[in-house]
């Protein structure tokens, strides 16, 4: 049981310390001062990809539960 809440914090640690930036927003955004900008970029990115994940998670532990239910 520790080993999976350790592999699901670091893993949760991994996805909020992503640079999710493609090449051309990279390029983009280093041209600016203060770097502001680059970072909500980075933030929004590595929500719309950290959403995916999560629903895929639910349904599998929804559909784990269900064909694990205690037998009457």
């Amino acid at each position: 049981m520790k080993r999976k809440i350790f592999f699901l914090l670091f893993t949760l640690f991994v996805f909020l310390k992503t640079n999710a930036q493609c090449a051309m927003c990279r390029a983009v955004l280093e041209s600016e001062e203060g770097q502001e900008t680059a970072k909500g970029i980075n933030d929004g990115i590595v929500y719309l990809m950290a959403i995916p994940y999560i629903l895929v998670a639910g349904i599998g532990f929804l559909i784990y539960k269900k064909f694990n239910k205690p037998k009457k």
